[in-house]
C-alpha cells in the first residue's frame, strides 16, 4: 500500500483524506542549473528558493497523466490519457520544500480551464503529440493563442533502475512532495501529494526545439542538462489549501 511507503519522505502525510490518484508514466526529467538571483523575480517572497550546492534549478518535466481516480468513484479514469509538459523550480515555505511551476502546457481543455483556477497554477492550451518508438518516447509541444512556443524532442532510457539517496542532487531534483501556487488575491496555496519514490533511470535526450525558457528571457537550453527517466508512478493527491500567509 501506497500509505504504508514513508519513509523516503521528508515530512509526514497529510492528516486529512487523499481525494484523487493519478497515475503518471514515462516521464523525462531534464534539469539546468541556475543562479538563484535570475530566477528571484519569478518566485513570490515569502516563498523561497531552494538550491542545492548554491544553484537553484529549472526542469522541464515532460509525462503522460494515463489515468485520474476521483477517491470513492468505480475505478475508471474520468479523463482519457493526455501528456504534459512543465517547467518548474525548487522552493521552500516554512522550511516545507516542494514545487513551483512557472509553466505547464497540456493538451487537455479539462486541466487548462477548470484545474488552472482550482489549483492557480500557469496552465496554457497546447498541442502534444507523445509517441513511444522503440524503446524512446517522441514528443512535439506547440502552445496555443500565444506567441508560438515549441518544445520538441525525444528520450531513452539507458540504465536500470535505481532509487536516489537521500542528499544528493538526484533526489533533490525528483523527490517532492507538494506545490505552492498563489492568486491574484496575494493568497498562497499548497497541494500535498504521494507516491512511492520515484524509480530512476539515467536517460539520453534530444531535445532540438526548446523554447520554454523564452518568455523568462532565461538562456539556458545550450547548456547540458541532467537527465533522468522513471517509467513512473501512482498518485494520490489530496485538496489545495489556503495557507495562513499572503505573497509579501
Amino acid at each position: 500500500m501506497v500509505l504504508q511507503a514513508t519513509k523516503h519522505r521528508p515530512y509526514p502525510l497529510p492528516s486529512k483524506p487523499w481525494i484523487m490518484k493519478q497515475r503518471w508514466s514515462d516521464v523525462l526529467f531534464t534539469h539546468w542549473p541556475i543562479e538563484p538571483e535570475k530566477l528571484k523575480p519569478f518566485i513570490p517572497s515569502p516563498i523561497e528558493i531552494d538550491t542545492f550546492d548554491g544553484f537553484a534549478w529549472l526542469g522541464v518535466i515532460v509525462f503522460k497523466i494515463d489515468g485520474i481516480y476521483p477517491r470513492g468513484f468505480p475505478p475508471i479514469s474520468i479523463r482519457s490519457a493526455f501528456p504534459e509538459i512543465n517547467l518548474r523550480t525548487y522552493v521552500k515555505l516554512n522550511g516545507k520544500p516542494g514545487i513551483y511551476f512557472l509553466s505547464l502546457d497540456v493538451d487537455d481543455w479539462t486541466s487548462y480551464t477548470l484545474a488552472k483556477r482550482w489549483l492557480h497554477v500557469p496552465y496554457y492550451p497546447a498541442d502534444i503529440s507523445f509517441q513511444q518508438k522503440g524503446q524512446s518516447i517522441h514528443f512535439e509541444s506547440i502552445r496555443k493563442k500565444h506567441t508560438p512556443i515549441m518544445c520538441k524532442g525525444s528520450y531513452t532510457p539507458i540504465s536500470e533502475i535505481f532509487y536516489a539517496e537521500n542528499m544528493t542532487l538526484d533526489h533533490f531534483l525528483t523527490e517532492r512532495y507538494c506545490f505552492f501556487s498563489h492568486d491574484l488575491k496575494s493568497n498562497i496555496y499548497c497541494l500535498d501529494i504521494h507516491h512511492h519514490q520515484w524509480p530512476l533511470q539515467k536517460a539520453d535526450a534530444d531535445i532540438s526545439t526548446h523554447d520554454l525558457f523564452k518568455t523568462f528571457n532565461l538562456k539556458l537550453a545550450d547548456l547540458h542538462p541532467i537527465i533522468h527517466y522513471s517509467q513512473g508512478v501512482e498518485a494520490l493527491i489530496w485538496n489545495i489549501k489556503k495557507m495562513n500567509i499572503k505573497v509579501l
